[in-house]
């Protein structure tokens, strides 16, 4: 069943809304209640995001979600166990993944491009591994393997940046998402401007449950082993790799890995930039992600041998 608030009722809110106004839906499956918000171009393929560690559908850049959403429908969802979503968050990437796809098949979608950050990205490749005939194209951001590069554990640099205190909670994400340039810094203020724009149905922040559960789940997905990367060689999706080129969270290395391991995959780097490279370049990001999702086929060559 899907719902909505009583008090944001609308026929066809994809068609009418922004990041800022979309109402907050619900529908259920898997015995969970999944928060969800869709708006934008309707018609064509879906672009479903996945969020990032504790992140909740507000953590989101309106300059990315309503860029993208100017030429396709944008779909953001709570995972279980996260914000308005009800449930417990699995402490396994391949339980957030399975709970993924169970959303995307209870609000009817049969094909789907994926967009997923960080966490989000972990998710994201499980759920297109497991769910080929879903996934038409996929957008792996700030994200890396199993068994990546220092990835077993929070990095070091990580563990700084959350460990500290901060007077206003959001510049935790000032360190997360930017480099220490004044140009990054100054890019990264805007962001927290424009992360608290949305006041209307904004989502609460998560429990206290959610981010060791969390850090379990990156511990399995990140721990080192043999054959680390034989998988992604079964991603055959069109993909397109998108980092810093200095990505302390995540290591810049990870994003090299999934487009030297993906089949049909291309890798951008944008220059001073950090975990949250997209935030820092949104007009940029945008750009790219529209010509890869847009183009009849992506990787297309000239002449004999030419791939889609």
């Amino acid at each position: 069943m899907i719902h909505t608030r009583p008090q944001m009722l609308h026929s066809r809110p994809e068609m009418n809304h922004s990041h800022q106004t979309a109402p907050t839906q619900f529908v259920e499956a898997s015995g969970i209640r999944f928060a969800y918000r869709r708006f934008g171009k309707s018609g064509g393929v879906p672009l479903v995001f996945n969020m990032h560690f504790t992140g909740t559908m507000d953590h989101w850049d309106p300059l990315v979600t309503d860029g993208l959403a100017a030429t396709r429908e944008v779909i953001l969802f709570n995972n279980a166990g996260i914000s308005s979503t009800s449930g417990e968050v699995p402490n396994s990437v391949e339980g957030m993944a399975a709970n993924a796809a169970a959303f995307i098949k209870a609000i009817g979608l049969a094909k789907v491009d994926i967009l997923g950050f960080s966490l989000g990205g972990f998710v994201a490749q499980e759920l297109t591994l497991h769910n080929p005939a879903l996934v038409r194209r996929l957008v792996l951001v700030g994200t890396g393997p199993r068994g990546g590069e220092g990835m077993a554990t929070l990095t070091p640099e990580a563990q700084a940046v959350f460990g500290k205190t901060y007077a206003n909670p959001d510049d935790v994400w000032l360190g997360v998402f930017f480099t220490a340039s004044e140009a990054s810094q100054a890019a990264g203020r805007a962001f927290l401007k424009r992360f608290r724009l949305r006041q209307q149905g904004r989502d609460p922040e998560v429990n206290e449950k959610v981010a060791p559960t969390q850090i379990a789940a990156l511990g399995k997905w990140g721990a080192p082993r043999w054959g680390a990367f034989d998988y992604l060689r079964e991603i055959t999706q069109p993909a397109l790799v998108i980092n810093g080129s200095h990505d302390v969270i995540i290591y810049t290395a990870n994003s090299l890995i999934l487009q030297r391991n993906l089949p049909n995959a291309q890798l951008i780097l944008y220059p001073d930039s950090n975990h949250g490279s997209q935030y820092q370049y949104p007009a940029l990001f945008v750009a790219d992600v529209t010509r890869f999702l847009d183009a009849a086929a992506p990787f297309q060559m000239v002449g004999r041998g030419a791939i889609n």
